[in-house]
């Protein structure tokens, strides 16, 4: 736990996200991509985060070009430990040959009063697996994760509140969300880390763009 604080620190600072659609601005991330293979680990040149409508339709179809994670995070060992431990999981559920990771710095702050940390809604990410660590919540209520069956009725509701602790999901099998987050006196944020994994390559614009 002492080395995962040390990447902790670094949610301070996250550059605004300027892609809300409702016209927030709550969410803060960085945004970072890896391809695992044999069991290393290559950070990737900076891409741009893009889904599709059927997996986002509020973000969806658009090019997304997040700031990058910064040094201090892709150098730290804990940060890598993490990456290749949760890559290694994963192959024993399902074996491939390499793994294609996003990873993302979120921050969720009550700046507007009530924010949301999923503002697409209960969604799909597009990917094999997801992983949602809580790194921190200061001051705030609400923030629940709820998950449910794709193609069922079944569901679970629960509140990560201990840093560090994790949701680990099928994301073939079921969809995902956050409730909206408030304050519990002047001001309150939420900080995650996002990692998602895929088997058959990045998800892609068709009209893919370099920057």
């Amino acid at each position: 736990m002492a080395d995962l604080q040390t990447i902790s620190s670094h949610w301070e600072g996250l550059p605004r996200d300027p892609y809300l659609k409702d016209g927030g601005r709550y969410r803060f991330r960085r945004h970072a991509s890896y391809e695992v293979k044999s069991g290393s680990l290559t950070l990737v040149p900076h891409r741009a985060h893009w889904q599709s409508v059927d997996y986002n339709a509020l973000h969806g179809g658009i090019e997304r070009w997040f700031e990058p994670i910064g040094a201090g995070v892709l150098n730290n060992p804990a940060w890598q430990r993490v990456l290749l431990g949760l890559a290694h999981v994963l192959s024993s559920l399902k074996p491939v040959t390499t793994w294609f990771v996003e990873a993302h710095q979120f921050r969720i702050d009550t700046t507007d009063g009530i924010s949301r940390p999923t503002p697409e809604g209960a969604h799909r990410d597009g990917v094999d697996f997801v992983a949602v660590f809580l790194l921190d919540r200061v001051g705030i209520k609400g923030g629940e994760t709820r998950i449910f069956e794709a193609n069922g009725s079944a569901g679970l509701r629960f509140t990560l509140t201990q840093p560090w602790s994790l949701l680990l999901m099928n994301d073939e099998r079921m969809i995902h969300e956050s409730t909206p987050i408030r304050p519990l006196g002047n001001y309150g944020y939420r900080d995650t880390l996002v990692l998602t994994y895929r088997s058959n390559g990045f998800q892609d614009s068709p009209n893919r763009s370099q920057q």
